[in-house]
C-alpha cells in the first residue's frame, strides 16, 4: 500500500489500542482488522475491534466502540472524525491534510509514484511467449507477450528484481519436422512427385527459406546424404527465425533479458544429469524398455515416460532439466511461467519432476492463458496454423495499433478465455479503452498547456490552497489515485496485470467525472491552483501506469 495509506492505518490502530487502555485499562487485547468499506459513505476505514473485544470484555460490541470513541485521541493524525455502525463497527473518516498530502506525494514524487519495496529485491524469472522458432508467432503469441511482459513491469514496480526469459526449443521434435518439411520443399524445387505429409508444416515461410537456401547453394545438397542435407537446411533456416523472433517481439516493445537455448543444455550434459539424478531419487523404473518416472508417488494421476525404448528422451526431460537450472543452478527466489490451457497436465508432472530431484518446485508458479479468438464485425475469424493461414502476431500489429494490442491483452485475467474485436480496438471512441485512458491524459495535458498560456501555473501554487478539495468528486479521484500502489503490489501478488488496466480506466473515469463538474479555472485562483495541481497528480499517474505497461502517453490527440 502507499506509504500514506498505511500510515493512516497505522494511526487508526494506535488510536484503537490507545483508547481501550484509556477506557479499559487494557493493552493487551487480540488482535482486530482495519478494512476499507465497499461504500466509502460509510467512512474510510472500518474497524471491528469491538466486536473482537466483545468476549474478552463482557460487554456489547456497541458499548464498547461507544466508550472507545469516547476515549479516541485524533490529534496530529489523518483521521478528522469517526462515526459507530450497526453492531459496534468503527467507521474512520480521513481529514483533509490526509487528501492533501496524497497529491503532494504524487507531485514529488512523479515518475516513482506507485512503486514500491514490497518485492524486497527477490529475484524472479518470467519465462514467456517462448514460441517453437519453426515459424512466425500467432495470436496466442501476442496474448502472452503482452501479459508477461506486463507482468514483469508490475513485479519490478512492486520492488522485485524481475526478468524476462525466452525459452528456445531448438531441439527436439519440432525441430525434426522443421527439418523434414524444409527437405520436401527444397527438394520439390528439383524433383517432381515429392508430397507433403499431413503433419508437416504447410506455411509459406518454409517455401521462403527452401527458396532462399536454393538461390544460395543451387541443387548442390539434392545428391547429399538425408541428414546432410536436413541439418544444412535447419542451420540456415533456424537463425533466421530466431533472428525474426527477436525482431517482432521487439517491435512489440519486448526485449528479454535471456535468449535461453534448449540445446545448450543437451550439449552441457544437463538432460543427462537430470535422467541419472532421477534414477537414482529411487522414483523411477523399466517398463518396456522404457525408463519411467513415478509421478503417481508425487499426487499426479498417472506415471510418465522419460527416456522412450530407442533411447530418446521425451520432450519433458530437457524442460525438467530446464526448471532445475532456473531454480538451483541460477537460484531464481521464484520462476514463473506464461503456459497456454493446454498445459494444464504438463505443471503437476514437472512438479512432481522437480521435488523428486530435491529442487524447491513451490517456488514455480504457472500462469495458465487462455486462448484469443478474433473478431470482426461481430464474426470470429478462423484460421489454421497448419495451413499457413493463421494471424501471425506481424499481421495483427499490421492492422492493430500497438497501444491498443498491448491494452486489450491485459484486459482480461490470463485464465480467462478473450473475444479480440478489431473493429474496437482501432476505434477512436469512448467505447476503445485504450482510446479513452490515452484521451483523458491528452486532455489533462490540454487543460495544462491553456491554463500556462494564460499565465496560470503551480509557480504560484501554496500547499494549504487543497485544503479547498473538499468535493466529493475530488476527494473520490484523490483516494482513488492514493490507492495505484496497492493495485500494482495485487496485481504483483496475483500475476494479474489485467488490475493494472482495469485501474487506469477507471481512474480516468473517475477524472472525467471531476472535470465535468469541477471547473478548473474558476474565480478563485486559490481553488484553481488546487485543482490545477491535482489534475496534474492525475495527469502523472495515468502516464505511470501506461508507461508500466509500455503504452505511450500523447499529449496531443
Amino acid at each position: 500500500m502507499s506509504l500514506l495509506v498505511k500510515k493512516a492505518k497505522k494511526q487508526i490502530e494506535n488510536i484503537t489500542i490507545l483508547a481501550a487502555k484509556k477506557a479499559f485499562g487494557r493493552d493487551d487485547l487480540p488482535a482486530f482488522t482495519i478494512e476499507t468499506p465497499a461504500n466509502r459513505e460509510h467512512g474510510d476505514f472500518a474497524v471491528n475491534a469491538a466486536l473482537i473485544w466483545a468476549r474478552e470484555l463482557h460487554s456489547a460490541p456497541r458499548a464498547i466502540a461507544e466508550k472507545l470513541l469516547e476515549s479516541a485521541d485524533f490529534a496530529d493524525t489523518y483521521i478528522e472524525k469517526c462515526e459507530i455502525a450497526g453492531p459496534g463497527f468503527m467507521n474512520f473518516f480521513l481529514s483533509g491534510n490526509f487528501y492533501s498530502d496524497v497529491v503532494l506525494d504524487v507531485l514529488d514524487k512523479k515518475d516513482d509514484f506507485g512503486k514500491s519495496d514490497f518485492g524486497e529485491g527477490k529475484r524472479v524469472l518470467v519465462e514467456f511467449v517462448s514460441a517453437n522458432p519453426t515459424g512466425p508467432m500467432h495470436i496466442g503469441n501476442a496474448r502472452g507477450g503482452a501479459l508477461g511482459d506486463c507482468l514483469a513491469s508490475v513485479l519490478s514496480a512492486a520492488g522485485y528484481s524481475a526478468e524476462r526469459e525466452f525459452y528456445i526449443n531448438d531441439a527436439g521434435n519440432q525441430i525434426n519436422k522443421f527439418a523434414l518439411s524444409l527437405d520436401l520443399r527444397y527438394l520439390q524445387l528439383y524433383r517432381d512427385g515429392i508430397e507433403m505429409p499431413e503433419d508437416s508444416y504447410h506455411g509459406e515461410d518454409i517455401i521462403e527459406h527452401a527458396k532462399a537456401f536454393a538461390a544460395l547453394h543451387g541443387d548442390s545438397f539434392v545428391e547429399k546424404s538425408e541428414q546432410e542435407r536436413r541439418q544444412a537446411l535447419v542451420s540456415f533456416a533456424l537463425p533466421k527465425n530466431i533472428e525474426g523472433l527477436k525482431r517482432d517481439l521487439k517491435t512489440y516493445r519486448i526485449e528479454y533479458d535471456t535468449w535461453f537455448k534448449e540445446s545448450t543444455l543437451h550439449e552441457s550434459g544437463a538432460t543427462s544429469e537430470v535422467i541419472e539424478k532421477l534414477k537414482q531419487s529411487g522414483h523411477t523404473y523399466m517398463l518396456e524398455d522404457a525408463l519411467w518416472f513415478k509421478a503417481t508417488d508425487f499426487g499426479c494421476d498417472k506415471d510418465f515416460v522419460l527416456v522412450r525404448a530407442n533411447g530418446v528422451p521425451t520432450y519433458i526431460v530437457p524442460d525438467i532439466a530446464y526448471h532445475y537450472n532456473k531454480l538451483c543452478i541460477r537460484k531464481f527466489d521464484r520462476a514463473i511461467d506464461v503456459l497456454g490451457a493446454d498445459h494444464h497436465g504438463y505443471v503437476p508432472r514437472l512438479k512432481a519432476a522437480l521435488t523428486a530431484l530435491g529442487a524447491p518446485a513451490d517456488r514455480l508458479d504457472v500462469v495458465i492463458m487462455q486462448m484469443v479468438r478474433l473478431v470482426r464485425a461481430g464474426e470470429v475469424i478462423k484460421a489454421s496454423k497448419r495451413s499457413g493461414k493463421a494471424i501471425t502476431l506481424v499481421t495483427l500489429l499490421d492492422e492493430v495499433p500497438i497501444d491498443a494490442a498491448r491494452f486489450f491483452f491485459n484486459l482480461r485475467e490470463p485464465n480467462s478465455h478473450f473475444d479480440f474485436d478489431l473493429d474496437l480496438a482501432v476505434s477512436e471512441s469512448n467505447n476503445n479503452p485504450v482510446f479513452y485512458v490515452q484521451y483523458a491524459y491528452a486532455r489533462i495535458c490540454s487543460i495544462i498547456r491553456n491554463l500556462e498560456s494564460e499565465g496560470i501555473s503551480l509557480e504560484e501554487f501554496k500547499d494549504e490552497y487543497l485544503n479547498l478539495l473538499t468535493n466529493p468528486l475530488e476527494r473520490e479521484l484523490i483516494l482513488f489515485i492514493s490507492s495505484l500502489t496497492d493495485e500494482i503490489i495485487a496485481a504483483a501478488k496475483t500475476y494479474d496485470p489485467a488490475r493494472i488496466t482495469h485501474y487506469v480506466t477507471e481512474l480516468a473515469t473517475r477524472f472525467h467525472k471531476f472535470y465535468a463538474e469541477c471547473r478548473v479555472k474558476n474565480d478563485d485562483k486559490a481553488l484553481t491552483l488546487a485543482r490545477l495541481s491535482l489534475t496534474k497528480a492525475c495527469g502523472i499517474t495515468i502516464k505511470n501506469v501506461l508507461t508500466l505497461l509500455k503504452i505511450t502517453a500523447p499529449e496531443k490527440m
